[in-house]
């Protein structure tokens, strides 16, 4: 490879919704030092048209097939296959980029496989407002870490919290607080909704410390997450409201998120910490 080049870093994903669909289409388009491989999806025959569309259609592989055809996998899956995903792509001490990362904290074993394989574990910023900030202070000392997550309440459809229960918010008029107290104890609750959480908290003082707040809110429209910190370096007040995608328990700037992030490994200036 002469002076200059750069290899081409082959990425694969794991579930075609609404975000891996958009990230799909921008490696389509062109990232500069990444090539769209293969991808893994629930349902084949949903994706085959929109797959067929591409420049490049990528291989349609199994879930624990990806990462021999790859060196970077984007997980856009149910979080239940994260473990199915994860483990063939860490033993081949591969990248792995996480949006589920609640099912990371009830596979956390993951972490200490992926230093074992000197495999990588990347998680993006998503839908949070600030992460950067938040880990700048946590290099100092970090005294407490509150968050207030509001949706619409169909973003709460199929939560086990809910069900377990037996709550419906579908017909409600007026915000209703779901839960309050830890990120961890809110893991197994809500699977599809703690990711910029949990997100949050590991890059902060720890999922057990942040304390957490989720609203399902019928007078709003957008996924809404306010987060409050106190550290010893500065006082952190951060609020965003993210259009959702299509599918409404996530917002649009995730799939963005991984797309901002693919650009910054492929690229020669990193912005951002």
């Amino acid at each position: 490879m002469g002076e200059g080049q750069k290899h081409s870093n082959r990425v694969a994903i794991a579930g075609m919704g609404a975000i891996g669909r958009k990230i799909a289409l921008a490696l389509d388009q062109g990232i500069p030092g990444m090539t769209l491989t293969a991808v893994a999806v629930g349902s084949p025959e949903k994706a085959s048209s929109f797959l067929a569309n591409l420049k490049h259609p990528p291989q349609v592989l199994s879930l624990s097939d990806l990462a021999e055809h790859a060196d970077i996998v984007i997980e856009c899956a149910p979080a239940s296959v994260l473990r199915e995903l994860a483990l063939p792509v860490l033993r081949a001490g591969k990248t792995l980029v996480i949006l589920s990362v609640g099912a990371l904290l009830l596979n956390d074993d993951l972490i200490a496989l992926a230093k074992a394989c000197h495999a990588s574990i990347r998680v993006p910023t998503g839908a949070l407002l600030g992460l950067d900030a938040l880990i700048a202070a946590a290099e100092g000392e970090i005294h407490s870490v509150t968050m207030k997550s509001s949706k619409p309440p169909q973003g709460f459809h199929g939560a086990p919290f809910l069900v377990q229960r037996g709550i419906d918010v579908l017909g409600i008029d007026a915000p209703l607080q779901l839960y309050a107290g830890s990120a961890r104890e809110a893991a197994t609750g809500f699977p599809a909704n703690l990711n910029v959480a949990i997100a949050a908290s590991l890059a902060g003082i720890g999922v057990d410390q942040t304390r957490l707040e989720i609203w399902a809110d019928p007078t709003i429209t957008r996924n809404t997450h306010e987060l409050v910190v106190e550290s010893d370096s500065a006082r952190l007040t951060m609020k965003i409201e993210n259009i959702p995608s299509e599918n409404p328990k996530t917002g649009r700037i995730t799939a963005q998120s991984v797309i901002a992030l693919l650009r910054k490994m492929g690229g020669h200036l990193a912005i951002g910490t």
